[in-house]
């Protein structure tokens, strides 16, 4: 059995001493949303605030660092991640967290790994934290009145209606999208 509060307090620290003032303020932030996620679906909350804490403890690393570490995985770095080290970040904090905090639980590890860009198939607990780096309080599009909406969706629902917002907003903003990501939101459009 995880000692979460203990384990939980380790990476707020080195999460705390590893990244700049305000992306540690964002992460407890996302910690907070993310357990509120957790109980709202009948997932651990505990687990949803460990990843909400962890999330982006990699995210100021240099791009070398970034991309050593998520080479680590086992999985191809693609050509728009090693143009754009930084999109790393998940995955090199799931590195991170297995290999310094030894942690084993697949969820929290894919949760961690898949934020920033979200895969097809994810756990609910991947869910609950892709939504919440997008809605904790302090994203310009998040009003009271949004997250009341959203709270009244299914998980399913939430999810995807975050996932496409948020694919739209790179569209308009003229980013590079990843090849998965059209199938993707096409994939978790007919999930609810």
């Amino acid at each position: 059995m995880i000692d979460y509060v203990q384990l939980t307090e380790e990476v707020r620290i080195f999460t705390e001493q590893n990244v700049k003032k305000s992306r540690y303020e964002h992460s407890v932030r996302v910690a907070l949303m993310c357990a509120r996620l957790c109980r709202r679906y009948g997932l651990d909350d505990k687990k949803g605030y460990f990843a909400g804490i962890a999330h982006d403890m990699c995210k100021d690393f240099s791009d070398e660092k970034l991309i050593s570490l998520a080479e680590k995985d086992g999985l191809p770095i693609e050509e728009v991640e090693r143009g754009k080290p930084a999109l790393l970040h998940g995955r090199a904090a799931a590195v991170l967290l297995k290999s310094k905090f030894a942690v084993k639980d697949a969820d929290i590890l894919e949760a961690v790994a898949n934020h920033t860009t979200g895969k097809i198939g994810m756990c609910d607990l991947a869910k609950c934290l892709f939504i919440a780096d997008k809605i904790e309080e302090e994203r310009p599009q998040s009003t009271q009145e949004y997250r009341e909406r959203l709270f009244k969706m299914s998980l399913a629902e939430m999810f995807y209606t975050v996932l496409k917002e948020n694919y739209d907003y790179i569209l308009k903003k003229g980013y590079t999208v990843y090849a998965a990501t059209e199938k993707m939101v096409e994939y978790y459009k007919h999930s609810f």
